[in-house]
Parts: C-alpha cells; sequence; structure tokens
C-alpha cells in the first residue's frame, strides 16, 4: 500500500456484504488509488460501509441498498443501485452464491447468472465506461453474459469486460515457491485458459523450475482445483473467499493504476480474445488507461501441457456457449 495516488478514481463492490466482498471492500479502503469506495449489496452495506469508514485513509465510502429508501450510509445520502454505481471508474463484482462441498462452480450458474446479468444492466446504464471486474462464478460462462447484456444495450468494449482470474496465478506462484524454495514474490507463473477445473492451465514450464513428471501433475492439478481444497477444508461454510478477496483487490489496484497512467501493468485477465479459437480467453494482457490495451500471446507450451490445452478448450467453449444461450433464452 506504499505509492502514493496519482489520480482520483471510485470504485464500486457488487456484493460487498459477502464472504469476499467485506475483505475485497476493507482492502480497496486502505489502498491509495482508490478515492471514493461505494459499497452495494442486498442487505448489510450500511453497516459494512460505516465500519469501513472509521479506517483512516483518504477514500470516502457509501453503502446503497438496492432500495433506496431501505437506508444508505452516510445517514440521508442517495442510495440504490443508480448511486452506487454513477461515476464508477472500477466494477468489481463477487455477488452470488458461494459453492459447497461437492459442487462444481458451473452448479452455481443459474443463481449466479441471473445476478450478474441484473448487475451488468444496471453498469450499462450507470457507468458504461467503467472496467468490470467479475468474480461470480462460474466466470467461464458469466463474462460472456456481462458481454452479452453490454452488446444488448449498445455499449460493450472488450478493452472493458474482464474475468478476474488473478487468484489462479496467486496460488501458481504460492504452491510453485513452496516446492522451489523460495519467496513467492520472487515466482511469477503465466496462467492460461479459464478459471474452473481443468480450464486452468499453469506454464510451469516457462518458469525455469525443475520437476519430476509426477511433481509437475501434481502441482498442475492443485493448481486447477485449489478452490475445491478450500471448500473441503471449510466443510459446507462457504469457498475461498480471503484469498480471492486479496486477488480481487490486486487486480483493482492494477486497473487504477493503469488508468493513472502507470505504464507495464500486466497481468491475466479473461477477456475477449482472438489468441486461440475460443471467444474467451485467459492469458496475460497489458492494461492501460481505457483498460485491456493489448492481449499478449503466451509463449511455447511444453507436450504436458499441450496435451491439458487440447483437453480444455471443448470444455471451455461449451461454457462460454451456456453462458451466452443463457442471455438469449
Amino acid at each position: 500500500f506504499a505509492k502514493s495516488a496519482i489520480s482520483s478514481a471510485k470504485v464500486a463492490v457488487l456484493g460487498a456484504a459477502g464472504g469476499i466482498g467485506q475483505p475485497l471492500s476493507l482492502l480497496c479502503k486502505l489502498s491509495p488509488y482508490v478515492d471514493t469506495l461505494s459499497c452495494y449489496d442486498v442487505v448489510g452495506t450500511p453497516g459494512v460501509a460505516a465500519d469501513l469508514s472509521h479506517c483512516p485513509t483518504k477514500s470516502h465510502t457509501t453503502g446503497s441498498l438496492p432500495d433506496a429508501e431501505a437506508g444508505s450510509w452516510p445517514e440521508g445520502s442517495e442510495g440504490g443501485l443508480k448511486a452506487a454505481l454513477t461515476g464508477a471508474d472500477v466494477v468489481v463484482i463477487p455477488a452470488g452464491v458461494p459453492r459447497k462441498p461437492g459442487m462444481t462452480r458451473d452448479d452455481l450458474f443459474n443463481t449466479n447468472a441471473s445476478i450478474v446479468q441484473t448487475l451488468v444492466e444496471g453498469c450499462a446504464e450507470y457507468c458504461p465506461d467503467a472496467v468490470l471486474a467479475i468474480i461470480s462464478n462460474p466466470v467461464n460462462s458469466t463474462v460472456p453474459i456481462a458481454a452479452e447484456v453490454l452488446k444488448a444495450k449498445g455499449v460493450y468494449n472488450p478493452k472493458k469486460v474482464c474475468g478476474v482470474t488473478t487468484l489462479d496465478v496467486c496460488r501458481a506462484n504460492t504452491f510453485l515457491a513452496a516446492h522451489m524454495g523460495k519467496d513467492p514474490k520472487d515466482v511469477d507463473v503465466t496462467v492460461i485458459g479459464g478459471h474452473a477445473g481443468i480450464t486452468i492451465l499453469p506454464l510451469l514450464s516457462q518458469t525455469g523450475a525443475t520437476m519430476t513428471d509426477e511433481e509437475r501433475e501434481a502441482l498442475t492439478v492443485r493448481i486447477q482445483f485449489g478452490g475445491d481444497e478450500v471448500v473441503q477444508a471449510k466443510a459446507g461454510a462457504g469457498s475461498a473467499t480471503l484469498s480471492m478477496a486479496y486477488a480481487g483487490y490486486l487486480f483493482t489496484e492494477n486497473v487504477l493504476k493503469a488508468q493513472a497512467g502507470e505504464k507495464d501493468i500486466v497481468m491475466p485477465a479473461y477477456v475477449e480474445s482472438d489468441i486461440t479459437d475460443a471467444e474467451f480467453f485467459a492469458s496475460p494482457c497489458r492494461f492501460g488507461p481505457d483498460g485491456v490495451e493489448e492481449v499478449l500471446v503466451f509463449g511455447e507450451l511444453s507436450d504436458y501441457e499441450q496435451g491439458w490445452f487440447d483437453k480444455m478448450m471443448p470444455d471451455l467453449k461449451a461454457q462460454i456457449q451456456k453462458g451466452k444461450d443463457f442471455t438469449s433464452a
């Protein structure tokens, strides 16, 4: 949090009272790049915003509920989705229901698809130029849903609709660093594909790390199914919230840095892309003042990674199509 802010910005967190939303909002409150932090959810956000507002940082905090008359923070301020979104530079969307043990991200589809559709309709109306950072699972499908909603409203900009896959990189760096006996900050794994199970492909061959075939397989699968590790450990109490909040904050702050004019902001994102034959794909992206400036190629795959790549593409394409079909139903 050491950097001084270059410009002011408004960040809206939709789902701010939830398991991801609260720690994500706290981290954003601590960021010097955030000038206004707007917390929105169906319950609890005036309280979350009031609590956050006591942290001694420069950002101004507001809390809104869907019903503008149902209360807001500060008391007497305008509530509702319009107030939450108007003027937002980045909208982070962790809203939705979490996974329980035995559920795949796809099992969340119907509930979370409807939530994302409704919220993105609001974004189209009130902050069409904002960068959307979509966390709500299944990301492989919810990002295409967001794109279709914005297209229908005539405000779609592929540079500004992103699925947050940062947690896959956080996990890859953490697990590989442990394997190598290094500090995670000294490790940088490129992770491509999507954000679910086998569609997550860490390119361990590009890291220079030495490992046996068994170690490579174990690390790859652990990165792909790291979310399941947390779901099982929480034993029905939810899914990854704290690590996801951290990843969402990293993504958001990097978008803000790029918007403020900082150069060489490169991070992975799940975006509309033509580097493969999947319409949406996660790979490193260079961010600039207007969002995704350039979708970067991901380099050579090893034979092992090519095997995973060939296996994942049909799944990824099917999940993209499922999102598109939802909006046309």
